[in-house]
């Protein structure tokens, strides 16, 4: 009884309540204040000692705060509250001025809430001179921090906060149409996306999201007019302008104005569309100059997908105004490439990021057609979405197999209406039964590859399960390469009892080699793959047969695979594939062996020492594939050679083994 309303505060506020700061700032608070004992206490606490904390995350709070507080007392907010910050907003102090700009631009918008609610006028609480302190706050902060401009913290504070501010003021409906004041918005609006470069890497992405958030409200507000239409003059500059910002050198730029373009509302679209796609689509090409700008191919992806939703969809419209049947082919194109991105630099598989856009980007276009005109989308766009999706769920970089997966199965199992034309539908619902498409872990290899490995049994998807297995396969990673080999393993041994199965899945596995001879990103990994397939018995039903068709088109891939390679790794698992088509009978095997005789002399010592360790270890499992009568022997010149030795003593006792053997030696070609 000592303190009013006690037991209730004590009982809504205890020991675990407050421990979250979020939770105490935007909840508890509001609850206190709502007893009229604490209310001003409340606010005065935090406008006095909460704005201009130290911590930044404290200030954002408390400005949030006050946002939730002001419907408790709206006249001391405003009479008093408000004309308290607008002097502070332009002090020294940079810590209490971020603060005031916060609560200036959050107590503006509660208000004028508050207003609309009770059908006043949005000017209904602000004095003139507060409704000029609050124009004049961007200026006399623009001015401040020219001075300023050279300190990093000063330049992300200065974008954050009056962004912030435009936002809030546009979304309040402040009575500023047509006052020089929106020409200076816009123009922080546009400098803050083309210096995103000066910016910390980790608040660059909050200064561009705040400042594409501005732009949506600022064009919302005052640039539609009673028609619902754009000035032309207006729409036309400042389409032309981002639009020529996408092809800028730097490539952050490019980051900025393709989300600006992204959230454009549909009357700034409208006639434009065709121009925004076109300038899109050219960020999202690889060319040798912009190879590593994986970034602002990854924001032009997200960007179309954005502008898609916003101009709608109408089969017979225009492709000037809607996503339609004249463009449509051409925006699927566009991001279908996307998910073909697997740039690499100095940070690692950067493409990924491309990937992963792509990916989002195909699923809100697509369930954006299906929800109202699904006859847009044809069989064979349908088909490579889902094969795509199908290749990245398989692949080994966990996070963006769990994406992939993730979008697969929404796809597959979305019902209002059904995504159409998907390949197997009724195979794959079976495979992945509607319950578990939350529950379903792509995240952990030891479930992702046993569900994803089935696929290879669908015809429509086989080569691109394939494609992505081969990656994981043949990784490096101990736990993926564990379970995807052991998934595929299991799938081999149950198509050993059907020869067609089997001759289908060779032939798959070839056309895959074939289309990316010479890509290392795949082929490595992919003779890895062949090595364990080989040596797990995979190919025995064809090792009967005289000289068939699989394991000779095998062997020259390989061998085209590595011609004049210095690829280490290429070069040591190319030495297993041909150690394990040894066992085929046929032509092949003397070729298999001349090929492993030139690899003993190669120019690398330790390519020579492999290579013999391999072979050695080839005759002990395949003793029958060379005379009894000279095993012993070819297996001591293996085993006692000093394969690191000078490459004339080396080539001596290799043509030994030729000899032995029966295989033509290798002859040096003249330079």
């Amino acid at each position: 009884g000592t303190f009013p309303h006690g037991i209730d505060i004590l009982t809504a506020a205890d020991y675990f309540a407050v421990g979250n700061r979020v939770n105490c700032y935007l909840t508890i608070s509001v609850y206190i204040a709502g007893f009229p004992e604490y209310t001003q206490p409340m606010i005065d606490h935090l406008v006095n000692m909460k704005i201009n904390h130290w911590d930044s995350v404290i200030r954002e709070l408390a400005t949030k705060a006050l946002h939730n507080i002001t419907p408790r007392a709206p006249e001391y907010m405003a009479n008093v509250v408000l004309p308290r910050l607008l002097p502070l907003s332009v002090g020294s102090d940079l810590h209490t001025r971020h603060g005031a700009i916060l609560a200036c631009a959050e107590i503006t918008h509660a208000l004028c809430k508050l207003a609309q609610e009770n059908n006043r006028s949005v000017t209904y609480y602000f004095s003139e001179q507060s409704l000029e302190g609050l124009k004049q706050i961007h200026q006399e902060n623009c001015y401040n921090f020219s001075f300023l401009g050279r300190y990093l913290s000063c330049y992300q504070t200065y974008f954050l906060t009056v962004c912030s501010l435009i936002e809030k003021l546009s979304l309040s409906k402040m009575p500023f149409r047509g006052d020089p004041i929106i020409g200076g918005w816009q123009w922080l609006i546009n400098d803050s996306l083309r210096h995103l470069t000066l910016v910390s890497s980790a608040a660059r992405q909050h200064i561009k999201e705040s400042a594409v958030s501005a732009l949506a409200a600022l064009c919302n507000e005052f640039y539609i007019d009673e028609r619902g239409e754009a000035d032309p003059a207006l729409q036309d500059d400042l389409v032309t302008q981002y639009v020529s910002e996408l092809q800028n050198a730097e490539e952050m730029i490019r980051c900025g104005f393709s989300r600006a373009l992204g959230a454009l509302p549909r009357f700034l679209l409208k006639g434009r569309l065709q121009q925004v796609l076109e300038g899109l689509k050219k960020v999202t090409i690889i060319s040798p100059e912009d190879m590593s700008f994986a970034e602002s191919r990854r924001d032009a992806l997200i960007a179309i997908a954005k502008v898609c939703q916003m101009v709608g969809v109408r089969g017979d419209g225009s492709q000037q105004e809607y996503l339609c049947r004249d463009n449509v082919d051409q925006i699927y194109a566009t991001l279908l490439t996307g998910v073909t991105d697997y740039t690499t630099d100095s940070r690692g598989d950067v493409g990924g990021w491309v990937r992963e856009a792509a990916m989002t980007s195909l699923m809100e276009v697509t369930l954006l057609l299906v929800q109202n005109e699904a006859e847009l989308i044809n069989a064979n766009i349908c088909k490579q979405i889902m094969c795509w999706l199908a290749q990245q769920s398989a692949e080994k970089i966990d996070k963006f197999r769990a994406h992939a997966g993730s979008v697969f199965l929404t796809l597959l199992h979305f019902d209002h209406p059904p995504v159409p034309h998907i390949p197997h539908r009724e195979e794959l619902e079976r495979i992945f039964p509607r319950w578990e498409k939350e529950t379903l872990n792509w995240n952990a290899a030891s479930e992702a590859f046993p569900r994803i490995t089935q696929l290879l049994g669908l015809p429509a998807y086989q080569y691109y399960v394939l494609l992505g297995l081969s990656v994981s396969v043949g990784g490096l990673t101990e736990t993926t390469l564990r379970y995807s080999a052991q998934s595929l393993f299991d799938y081999m041994k149950k198509i050993q009892s059907d020869p067609s199965a089997l001759e289908r899945f060779c032939e798959t596995l070839l056309k895959v080699f074939e289309d990316n001879l010479r890509n290392d990103r795949v082929s490595v990994p992919l003779l890895t793959m062949l090595d364990q397939m080989l040596a797990n018995g995979c190919f025995d039903m064809f090792t009967e047969q005289e000289n068939h068709p699989f394991p000779v088109k095998l062997f020259s891939l390989c061998k085209e695979e590595i011609k004049r390679s210095k690829d280490i790794r290429k070069l040591r698992s190319s030495i297993g594939v041909f150690c394990g088509l040894i066992q085929f009978q046929g032509d092949m095997r003397e070729k298999v062996f001349f090929q492993l005789f030139l690899l003993l002399c190669h120019p690398f010592p330790i390519i020579r020492k492999t290579t013999a360790s391999q072979v050695y270890e080839m005759l002990l499992t395949y003793g029958d594939v060379v005379d009894a009568a000279v095993v012993d022997q070819a297996m001591a010149i293996l085993s006692d050679t000093n394969w690191e030795a000078e490459l004339p003593l080396v080539r001596e006792r290799r043509n030994c083994l030729c000899d032995l053997m029966k295989v033509p030696r290798p002859q040096l070609v003249p330079k």
